[in-house]
């Protein structure tokens, strides 16, 4: 049998380092963050297990704990100055073969670093627990060999008559409060300390560390283990124990001591006399104010600090277990706010009115950037470090403080990047300042050139309204990147689309961009982007299209071929600011690719006439202007478990510049306006439901000045007022749309009921020929419905207001 016991008036260094281990995935930037779907991964991993790849010498923050002895009347006399060291074991561990995963311990629980305790061997009792092999090791304890005790049953056994040479199988462990009389359950802190485990295999060596280690930790004033024998071999472990009291307390104070070394007192020698222990103990107590007031003050706000005061009034004496409950407090709020690496290292004070709670918050003293090949090989990467850099937030450089948010914040500026596959952020002790933290960022870059081709075919309803291909002739797209040249992001894309490549000729249409981030340096604090590109393209014109009731409009078709150049300024993650200039050749064609300078009506008899509306501003179906163009948007908008909450503000700007066909000068402007308002609070996490969520949108577009038919605002279509074809209520130089939807979430999507109006302002007219007039459209017009999504399919079924009937459609992607 072994014991433990002394006075309150003494300084004593005990270890506690309870086993948790837990794990939390973090999402990637790409889910949630933005609403992007990227190939690539990210993650968090607070990783520090480097430190215990020997178990034999793991790395401690913790100093080698003394006990010390004193008799009671020396201890009425001793210095006030007490200090209560709590050894840690690592409480997150990553793995790089499962990115997106915390792996590892640390939550509320207290467990932290490491550390050797006690007489525990140096070290081997934590490592134990926390070394890699640990777990595999714990597992594999159960399927060892193991020997029956060999005495009869249903006896006491102390622990020194248990042989030395066998193995013994635990059956049960008991916890029994000596002062209470009676046993815990297993949910008492105490059980937090224990090593061992019932269905474990043990020798008497490791039961005697055991011992020694509970017995040396400072939480029990005496502490015994003893078995009792069971029929079937096993013996059940009972640790009966005294908890360790001290004076109450009505003060309290949290320090910081990370980056401080820790103390390490000297041992008393035990010939000292009376007035020489006396001495020493007020040396230490010296000792421990200057560290109290090389401290810096931790970041623990008023609120905590009045409910632990509450906690130490209520309790009277300050024990064991109510150290464990302030150390459990304390760090669930770090933990909450998202300081993952803090801990509570140690307790001081305890026979004064004041309790000193000492914390390693995780202080980061390092900043390291890896880049990985494929292999996970560390290489030389092509991405220059500053373009990294300016992408971390400030709260992620050295002298802070570790936080899993600013980590979090660090994925998704990076990812936004778009030159990785793969993104890693894992703080890890720093071996060479003890309590502090280097944070390591591990990167793997995508290929720098990519080509891709795709190709369609058109399918269409044929005889009997069985589907059948449109032509055999098939179209679709080439596109190829050059992404990050000389490593600072700089970018060419390109992409050639037809929809015949066996005679491309007809329709071709292409893009070529540069893009020029970092437009005033990369240590320019200030973010600008320039790009440049050349076009042509081709769309159908959706102002000269028929009302309901009208026959089939033959359609008109507008190229566009020229040059844009702008710059967008980041003014923060939520606003930018794009300004530029757009120098462009419009062409309006028929179906047969002739230039039509008007649109074109059928006319009774079945014949097509051209003399519609002008299509352009020139009346010859060929303009050329230049304008600038300046566009602010301001979105708050993000992501509740998967729906997108928040508000995005929009408002453009073309300004003509009387360069061009006909000297055109206008000023044509848009605001648009959106709210995603969360009906309901709902807690947020992985697997988590979304809330309802009502949106309110509107629409206002206006021009002033000359107008080309092409560039009129229309209104009805998927993205303006549904229930309607694209540009079926009208053409107009002014317009406004209203529209509110309600969101419920049911079963990992949602429905929606929508209701939607758009009116022309009695403005269509002012548009050159008036197509919406000669086209027989309405001009204004409402429609209601509801809807379910369905991955990023929308199924709809709308009502048109005007004519009363309702219809069902599948759009692809978001309305708002």
């Amino acid at each position: 049998m072994s014991s433990f016991g002394g006075p309150a008036g003494q300084l004593i260094y005990p270890n506690l380092n309870p086993p948790l281990r837990c794990r939390r995935r973090v999402p990637s930037s790409a889910t949630t963050t933005a609403a992007t779907t990227l190939p690539h991964t990210s993650t968090i991993k607070c990783d520090l297990s480097s430190s215990f790849q020997n178990p034999e010498k793991p790395l401690n923050w913790a100093p080698h704990k003394t006990l010390l002895s004193l008799t009671k009347t020396l201890a009425f006399s001793t210095a006030t100055g007490f200090l209560l060291h709590f050894s840690f074991g690592p409480f997150l561990n990553g793995s790089g073969d499962n990115p997106g995963d915390f792996n590892g311990g640390g939550g509320g629980n207290g467990d932290g670093w490491n550390g050797g305790g006690g007489d525990g061997g140096n070290g081997d009792f934590w490592s134990r627990f926390f070394s890699s092999s640990a777990i595999a090791k714990e597992e594999e304890s159960a399927q060892q060999e193991w020997d029956s005790h060999g005495l009869p049953a249903n006896i006491v056994v102390q622990l020194n008559k248990l042989s030395g040479f066998k193995k013994y199988k635990l059956s049960e462990i008991l916890f029994f409060d000596r002062r209470r009389w009676t046993t815990v359950g297993t949910e008492d802190s105490f059980f937090e300390m224990v090593s061992l485990r019932p269905g474990g295999v043990y020798t008497k060596t490791q039961l005697q560390k055991e011992l020694e280690t509970l017995a040396t930790c400072g939480m029990f004033e005496k502490v015994d283990l003893e078995g009792k024998t069971n029929p079937d071999g096993t013996i059940g472990v009972t640790i009966s124990f005294t908890e360790s009291t001290w004076q109450s307390a009505d003060k309290f104070r949290c320090i910081n001591v990370g980056l401080m070394p820790q103390t390490k007192p000297i041992e008393m020698d035990p010939d000292m006399t009376d007035k020489e222990k006396i001495e020493y103990f007020r040396s230490q107590e010296k000792d421990y104010r200057r560290r109290i007031e090389k401290s810096r003050p931790c970041l623990l706000p008023m609120p905590v600090y009045r409910e632990v005061l509450q906690m130490l009034r209520e309790q009277g004496k300050v024990s064991a277990r109510m150290l464990q409950k302030i150390r459990d407090r304390v760090q669930k709020w770090y933990h909450d706010e998202g300081y993952a690496c803090a801990q509570v290292v140690n307790f001081g004070n305890l026979n004064t009115k004041e309790v000193v709670c000492e914390v390693v918050e995780g202080d980061i003293t390092q900043l390291v950037i890896q880049f990985q090949d494929k292999l996970g090989n560390v290489c030389e990467g092509n991405t220059q470090l500053p373009v990294v850099r300016r992408e971390l937030p400030r709260q992620l450089r050295p002298g802070h403080v570790f936080n899993i948010e600013a980590g979090k914040q660090a994925l998704r500026n990076i990812n936004s990047l778009a030159l990785f596959s793969n993104i890693e952020v894992n703080p890890r002790p720093d071996e060479k300042n003890e309590g502090g933290i280097i944070v390591e960022i591990k990167l793997k870059e995508l290929e720098q050139k990519t080509a891709e081709v795709s190709t369609e075919w058109s399918i269409v309803p044929g005889r009997q309204g069985r589907p059948t291909l449109a032509s055999i002739q098939p179209g679709g797209t080439v596109s190829f990147e050059h992404r990050n040249l000389n490593g600072l992001n700089r970018s060419i894309l390109g992409s050639v689309t037809t929809s015949n490549f066996l005679n491309p000729q007809d329709d071709l249409a292409f893009k070529l961009e540069y893009v020029h981030p970092y437009l005033d340096g990369v240590y320019n604090p200030r973010n600008r982007t320039f790009r440049t590109s050349c076009f042509n393209s081709r769309k159908l014109s959706p102002v000269f299209t028929g009302g309901p009731g009208v026959d089939e409009v033959p359609p008109i078709w507008v190229d566009r071929a020229g040059v844009k150049a702008n710059i967008t300024e980041n003014f923060t993650r939520q606003s930018k600011f794009t300004y530029g200039i757009v120098m462009e050749e419009i062409t309006t064609r028929d179906e047969s690719s002739h230039i039509s300078p008007n649109g074109q009506r059928v006319l009774p008899s079945g014949g097509i006439s051209a003399d519609g509306p002008p299509t352009t501003l020139s009346g010859t179906g060929v303009d050329r202007m230049a304008f600038a163009q300046a566009n602010i948007t301001r979105d708050n908008t993000k992501f509740v478990n998967g729906t997108i909450v928040g508000e995005r503000n929009v408002f453009q700007l073309d300004q003509g510049l009387g360069i061009g066909s006909k000297f055109p000068f206008f000023n044509r402007h848009q605001l648009t306006v959106t709210r995603f308002i969360q009906l309901k609070q709902v807690e947020e996490g992985a697997g988590k439901p979304p809330p309802p969520v009502l949106v309110l949108h509107g629409h206002y577009g206006g021009c002033v000045g000359d107008l080309p038919s092409y560039d009129a605002f229309t209104l009805g279509g998927p993205y303006s007022v549904r229930g309607y074809n694209m540009g079926e209520l009208g053409a107009a130089r002014n317009i406004l749309e209203l529209a509110g939807e309600l969101r419920v979430p049911v079963r990992n999507t949602h429905v929606y009921a929508f209701a939607e109006h758009g009116n022309d302002l009695g403005s269509s007219k002012d548009v050159k020929g008036n197509p919406t007039e000669v086209y027989r459209r309405m001009g204004h017009g409402s429609s209601y419905g509801v809807g379910v999504k369905l991955g990023l399919v929308r199924a709809e079924y709308a009502v048109d207001h005007n004519a009363g009937i309702g219809a069902l459609f599948f759009r692809f992607g978001e309305r708002f």
